[in-house]
C-alpha cells in the first residue's frame, strides 16, 4: 500500500514539475537562426519597410525562439539572377527576389509582367498575384516554399522630355526591367536597352540611353530626375512591372517545430504580400510627390489614350502565349484569371503613410481621389488660396486624352504677396485679432474718458479693423514649408 501511495506521489509530482522543466529547457535552448539575403540596399524600403519589420514582427510573435538575420546588398556573395538557388540549395534559408532576373524560367509568373495587364497601384497588383499563385504557381516555385508573392509598383517612363503620345516614344534608347518590357518597347518603336540598374546611372551620362522604363522607387537611389526631368505614367493600368516572390529553403521550413511553422504560416501569405504592396504603393507616392515639388513635368495618361497604347503592345502578348503553349500550358485562361483577381481587389483602400509630427501632419496627407487620370500629386503648402491652378504650369500644346501638371518649385514670397496681400504685413495682421472682444463689449475704445459708455463711441471702433479684415481670421504667416522622409 505504502509502495503504491509512493508511486502514485511520484508519478504526481513528475507531471506537475515536467511543464516547468520544459519552460527552462527551451529558454536555455538557443534561438534558431534564418539568414535572409536580398539584392536592395540597407536604406531601401524594401529593406526598411518590408522585410525588416516582417522579420520583428516573425521574431516577436515566435518568443524569442526565432531569430531572423538579414543580410542586404548581396552581402552573403553571389549574384542577384541566383538569390533563388541559393534558397533552394540553402545557401540562405530565405530570400527576396525577382524571378524575371533568369528569363524563361518561370514562364507562369510573368502573367504578371506582361505590358499594361497590372494595375499601376502595387497593392492591388500584389494581392492578385498571392491568389494567382495559389492556383497556378505551386509547380513552378515547388522547389522553395513561398512565403509570399508581390508585384512592384508602376513602370514610368522617365525622359528628358515629356512622352505624351506613341510617336513621342519612337527610336527612344530607353532602359527596362524585364523581358516582356523591352517586347513591349520593341513594338511601340523604342530601343530597349536592357542592363542591371547599377549602371543605369553612367549609361546616362554617356548618353547610352535616352532614358527608362522604371517604376517610382528606382528614381530616389540612382538620382534619374536630376538627368530625367519628365515623367509618363498610366491611368488605371501599369506599362510594365516586376514581379518578386519571399522564397524559404524547404528543409529548413520542414526542420522548424510545428508551433514556428505556424507562427510563419501566419506571417504569409495575404497578409506578407499586403505589406509588400502597401511598401511598394507609399514609397511610389512620396517620390512622385517629390519629384513634382522639384519642377519636373508629370505626365498621366488618360483611360482613352492608354486603351491605344494598349492595343498597340498586343502582339506581345500574342508572341507570348504562343511561346507558352509550348509547354502545354493554358496562358488565355491565366489572363482571364489575371484579370478577375485584379477586379476583386481593385477596390483595396489606398494604404496611408505613418503618422507625423503634429507640426507636419497637415503636409503629409494622402494623395486626393485620381479623376479622369489627372496626376494626383500633394500640395506641399496646404493654405487654400496659396496654390491655386495659376501654380499648376498647363504643359505644351499636345494631344488629346493627355493631362500634364506641374508644381511649381517651392513658393517664394512674391508670388505670396500677389496672391494675399491683405496679409503682407504679419506682425500687425496678428495683433488686431483683440479688438472684436472689446467691440462685443460695451467698453469704449481708447479715448480720455473712460466712464463714458454711450452708443455713439462705439460706433467709431468699425474704422479699427480696417488695418486687417475679420473674415481671414487664420494666422496670417504661411505653415512651415513641407518636409518629406523619402528612404532611399
Amino acid at each position: 500500500m505504502r509502495v503504491a501511495r509512493r508511486t502514485f506521489l511520484a508519478s504526481s509530482l513528475a507531471s506537475l514539475t515536467a511543464p516547468a522543466v520544459l519552460r527552462l529547457a527551451r529558454a536555455d535552448t538557443p534561438p534558431i537562426v534564418l539568414k535572409l539575403h536580398h539584392a536592395f540596399s540597407a536604406v531601401s524600403s524594401v529593406h526598411d519597410r518590408f522585410l525588416s519589420p516582417w522579420a520583428r514582427k516573425v521574431e516577436a510573435e515566435a518568443g524569442g525562439r526565432l531569430h531572423i538575420d538579414i543580410f542586404p546588398s548581396m552581402e552573403l556573395g553571389g549574384a542577384p539572377a541566383r538569390l533563388f538557388d541559393q534558397a533552394r540549395d540553402g545557401d540562405a534559408e530565405i530570400v527576396w527576389t525577382a524571378p524575371g532576373l533568369d528569363p524563361g524560367r518561370f514562364p507562369k509568373i510573368e502573367t504578371f509582367e506582361l505590358p499594361f495587364l497590372p494595375s499601376r497601384r502595387a497593392l492591388v497588383s500584389s494581392k492578385a498575384l498571392e491568389d494567382f499563385a495559389a492556383v497556378y504557381l505551386n509547380d513552378e516555385f515547388d522547389e522553395v516554399h513561398p512565403l509570399c508573392f508581390s508585384c512592384a509598383d508602376r513602370g514610368v517612363i522617365h525622359a528628358y522630355t515629356a512622352v505624351r503620345s506613341i510617336e513621342d516614344i519612337k527610336d527612344l534608347k530607353l532602359h527596362v526591367q524585364t523581358r516582356l518590357a523591352a517586347e513591349a518597347m520593341r513594338v511601340l518603336g523604342a530601343n530597349p536597352v536592357p542592363m542591371p540598374s547599377e549602371e543605369l546611372p553612367a549609361a546616362l551620362a554617356a548618353h547610352v540611353v535616352d532614358g527608362c522604363v522604371d517604376p517610382w522607387h528606382m528614381v530616389p537611389p540612382f538620382r534619374l530626375n536630376d538627368v530625367l526631368k519628365a515623367h509618363t505614367e498610366f491611368s488605371d493600368l501599369s506599362l510594365s512591372s516586376r514581379t518578386y516572390v519571399l522564397a524559404m529553403n524547404k528543409a529548413a521550413y520542414e526542420r522548424l517545430p510545428r508551433d514556428l511553422k505556424s507562427v510563419l504560416d501566419n506571417n504569409s501569405g495575404q497578409l506578407a504580400a499586403g505589406m509588400a504592396g502597401a511598401m511598394w504603393d507609399l514609397q511610389a507616392n512620396a517620390v512622385a510627390e517629390n519629384v513634382a515639388q522639384t519642377g519636373d513635368v508629370i505626365v498621366t495618361l488618360l483611360p482613352e489614350t492608354v486603351a491605344h497604347w494598349h492595343k498597340a503592345t498586343e502582339p506581345v502578348v500574342e508572341a507570348w502565349l504562343k511561346e507558352i503553349k509550348e509547354h502545354k500550358i493554358d496562358g488565355g485562361k491565366m489572363i482571364a484569371s489575371a484579370h478577375a483577381l485584379l477586379a476583386k481587389y481593385a477596390d483595396v483602400p489606398e494604404p496611408q503613410p505613418p503618422q507625423s509630427p503634429p507640426q507636419q501632419q497637415e503636409s503629409v496627407t494622402e494623395s486626393p481621389p485620381r479623376s479622369a487620370g489627372v496626376t494626383t500629386v500633394p500640395n506641399a503648402n496646404p493654405p487654400a488660396p496659396a496654390v491655386p491652378t495659376a501654380a499648376i504650369n498647363p504643359a505644351p500644346p499636345q494631344p488629346p486624352h493627355a493631362v500634364t501638371r506641374t508644381l511649381a518649385p517651392a513658393p517664394t514670397a512674391p508670388p505670396a504677396a500677389k496672391l494675399a496681400p491683405a496679409t503682407t504685413p504679419a506682425p500687425p495682421a496678428v495683433k488686431p485679432a483683440s479688438p472684436p472682444p472689446q467691440i462685443a463689449t460695451p467698453a469704449p475704445p481708447p479715448s480720455p474718458s473712460p466712464p463714458v459708455a454711450k452708443p455713439a463711441p462705439v460706433l467709431s471702433a468699425p474704422p479699427v479693423p480696417k488695418s486687417a479684415p475679420p473674415p481671414p481670421a487664420t494666422p496670417a504667416s504661411p505653415p512651415p514649408p513641407k518636409t518629406l522622409n523619402i528612404p532611399l
